[in-house]
């Protein structure tokens, strides 16, 4: 038997295996006779139907952004070869010991989350091809069982406002504490990089009906608006992806840049993730921002252990680790702060945050134009990092060329004309670009031994000449006498 969805918007109809559904209860029941012999697991067999899923959602997400930038037919290729490719790896699991079929039924659900996302004409600037047949036959409408989740994730407040519905307990108010002290520069710097990336942003939230602060509470935590950054984990982003993750929410490479990095996207990814989260987690908005920390399956297992027990409770709240009971306050504080700023004191810088689209006249890096521009009276930290966060493909010491186009907030297009384009401030720039540090030998701890000399010491070096040695170690001549056990540091050149 086979399970249908039909997807629309120029889907075809997605089969899914029926028994991939019964699978993990016939696991049960094998296990609950008595002297059955459970199949060996093939471990690697089973990665590798899981990594199929993390390959078919790059692949489909690739088609819907051709389909996106005007190519329908290729982008409709691509899309229904990774259905095919998925479909495929479904029916393996099925036959595969060990091998969890959920994650294929939750790997098309999160296929026609992505294509709602991407193609919703509701959004400015996205269209569906008019090749397109099912939408050209009038069936444009998202499937029926997605449209009642998104109904259910706008009705997450129960017409109550975020306020009503973050909670202003102990943890919550240290927290906003902390942002308020130590955290107030991390916090201000999350706003202005913010303001001028959100055009790109918030599009995805509005039409998932999920609250702009909770977009803003994420991006101050985890990057602070820093589009480049990277976790010494491995995450990365503005919203800081992990590899696999991002890759199976369409956050793949494209030309050689890794769309964790591009604002936009991932955006859209962090919506999809938190509506499949809300979707399994009965709506708990916190249980929710705790799995985006600490990994759905963790929380999905503790849910359904503690079943109608929320974040706040002391089975689930203890048995999470330090790094999500913080971070899970942090994010509501930071939603509480942006919404409610001037009851604690806080006054968000006010700068003009049109961005726009410059030709370069002559060459210049990122860097080059960050220096040239200066600083304004409300952005004192400089343009460097708004430059960085509006032109997330190029490098920050990739000189582009003339003609070239790059993003920038409107008001600083006049300064560009007045500053950067002055021959003699744009030499000074030009030289700043080109310094580099000097690369001088590397040092080693050496103890004197007895029958060393400064001489012997630099023909072992063959970095340097005793007068070096004597220089670096403040060894006075002409004897450049030294003792058996002095410590001293030798140029090196392995």
């Amino acid at each position: 038997m086979l399970l249908h969805h039909c997807v629309g918007r120029g889907l075809r109809w997605l089969a899914v295996p029926m028994v991939l559904l019964a699978a993990p209860a016939d696991a049960l029941r094998l296990q609950d006779r008595p002297g059955t012999r459970l199949p060996t697991i093939d471990e690697v067999a089973v990665s590798g139907l899981y990594q199929q899923i993390a390959d078919a959602t790059s692949e489909f997400q690739a088609g819907l952004e051709l389909r996106r930038g005007g190519q329908p037919a290729e982008g409709r290729r691509r899309g229904d070869a990774a259905q095919d490719a998925l479909s495929e790896a479904a029916q393996r699991c099925a036959q595969t010991p060990g091998c969890d079929a959920t994650r294929f039924v939750e790997a098309f659900r999160t296929l026609l989350r992505l294509q709602t996302l991407l193609l919703d004409p509701a959004v400015p600037g996205q269209t569906i091809a008019p090749e397109d047949p099912l939408h050209a036959a009038g069936e444009g409408g998202p499937m029926p069982q997605l449209d009642h989740q998104l109904k259910q994730t706008r009705a997450m407040l129960n017409g109550r406002s975020l306020s009503e519905v973050i909670p202003l307990n102990e943890p919550v108010k240290a927290a906003m504490e902390d942002w308020l002290t130590w955290m107030r520069p991390m916090l201000i710097e999350a706003w202005v990089n913010y303001q001028f990336l959100r055009g790109e942003m918030v599009p995805p939230y509005q039409q998932a009906g999920l609250p702009e602060a909770i977009l803003f509470g994420i991006l101050a935590k985890e990057s602070a608006g820093r589009v480049h950054a990277v976790s010494r984990a491995g995450a990365s982003g503005p919203m800081q992806f992990m590899p696999a993750t991002g890759r199976r929410f369409g956050l793949h490479g494209h030309d050689g840049f890794d769309l964790r990095f591009d604002p936009a996207s991932a955006s859209r990814a962090s919506v999809a993730y938190l509506i499949e989260r809300l979707g399994e987690l009965n709506h708990d908005l916190e249980l929710s921002l705790a799995a985006y920390n600490s990994g759905e399956g963790r929380l999905r297992r503790l849910a359904a252990k503690h079943q109608g027990k929320g974040f706040w409770s002391d089975s689930i709240y203890y048995a999470l680790p330090d790094e999500t009971r913080d971070y899970v306050p942090k994010v509501l504080a930071a939603a509480w702060l942006f919404l409610h700023p001037a009851d604690y004191g806080l006054r968000f810088p006010e700068l003009p945050t049109s961005v726009g689209t410059l030709v370069l006249r002559q060459p210049a890096s990122l860097g080059e134009l960050s220096i040239c521009l200066g600083q304004s009276p409300a952005h004192p930290v400089g343009w460097f990092r708004t430059l960085r966060n509006l032109n997330p493909r190029v490098q920050a010491d990739q000189r582009l060329p003339a003609g070239a186009s790059v993003r920038m907030p409107v008001m600083l297009q006049p300064v560009y004309a007045q500053r950067c384009l002055n021959d003699e401030f744009q030499q000074r720039v030009a030289e700043l670009f080109d310094a580099r540090y000097p690369k001088g030998p590397k040092m080693i701890a050496y103890t004197v031994r007895r029958g060393d000399t400064l001489a012997s010491l630099a023909r072992k070096s063959k970095c340097s000449a005793v007068a070096d040695i004597a220089r670096i170690n403040k060894i006075k001549g002409p004897r450049y006498a030294i003792r058996v056990g002095q410590k001293l540091k030798l140029p090196t050149c392995s």
